[in-house]
């Protein structure tokens, strides 16, 4: 009979004896050696049923196709947009992909998107060079106007999203402001300067609290906030090129 040595959700170190028994699996993050499941990084142990990985607490965005992103402008090309992901890599927005308006030949980009602008986006294609492609086509895919930029580790998306967008969309309703989460780690908020702080602080909280336990209670409980609300669902966001003044943080 194997046994668990470290607990769900606990911080394992590289090299660090998870769990000991052939009926456990390594899967991210861990190995095998022989009888024992080591951890290969720094992580929070997950175990699912006998499956055993680790949740990354640090690392840089890896671009996935599919994923929406908040990303910046940094060059303006003949033939598109060169955009910023917080990842190693940048992509490239086409013209084709950046507009449905007919763009001819030789004209001004910078009308449509200029350098230091922020877009939700959409990553449509990764290939095996890394090379990336990203479209403004879809629901709720634009320009990110005004508001605050927060970045935070791509990791700790999911715990500030929460199931079915329950945290994102607390903190929304409790603080009166829009906010659009990239999976790339990068956050937008607009509403009155208090209320982008607030936000900002929450994020904060959240960011060094996710290894815990029953986190969305605790939040609600520091917002003053009522039952959570979903609300992270990228593909139903609204109008949110709100212009407040932009800040970074």
């Amino acid at each position: 009979m194997g046994e668990q040595l470290l607990a769900n959700k606990a911080i394992a170190v590289p090299g660090e004896e998870i769990a000991r028994g052939m009926d456990f699996v390594p899967a991210a993050g861990t190995y095998r050696d022989k009888e024992s499941i080591l951890a290969a990084r720094l992580g929070l142990v997950s175990t699912d049923n006998r499956l055993i990985k680790l949740i990354p607490l640090s690392g840089r965005y890896l671009p996935k196709r599919g994923d929406m992103i908040i990303g910046q402008v940094i060059d303006v090309q003949l033939s598109g947009w060169r955009i910023e992901l917080n990842s190693a890599y940048t992509a490239l927005l086409s013209m084709k992909e950046g507009t449905s308006e007919y763009i001819e030949k030789g004209a001004d980009l910078r009308k449509y998107f200029d350098l230091g602008d922020w877009i939700g986006t959409k990553i449509i294609n990764v290939t095996t060079q890394r090379l990336v492609d990203v479209s403004m086509r879809g629901p709720g895919l634009h320009k990110l106007s005004g508001g605050r930029i927060i970045k935070v580790n791509p990791s700790k998306v999911p715990r500030i999203i929460g199931k079915q967008g329950s945290m994102i969309g607390m903190i929304k309703n409790a603080t009166n402001t829009k906010v659009v989460v990239g999976q790339n780690g990068v956050i937008w908020v607009s509403g009155k300067p208090g209320d982008e702080i607030r936000v900002l602080d929450v994020i904060r909280k959240i960011e060094r609290e996710s290894h815990k336990s029953g986190l969305t209670d605790v939040i609600k409980t520091y917002l003053g906030a009522p039952d959570a609300v979903g609300d992270g669902n990228y593909e139903q966001m609204d109008d949110q090129n709100e212009d407040t003044g932009e800040h970074h943080e």
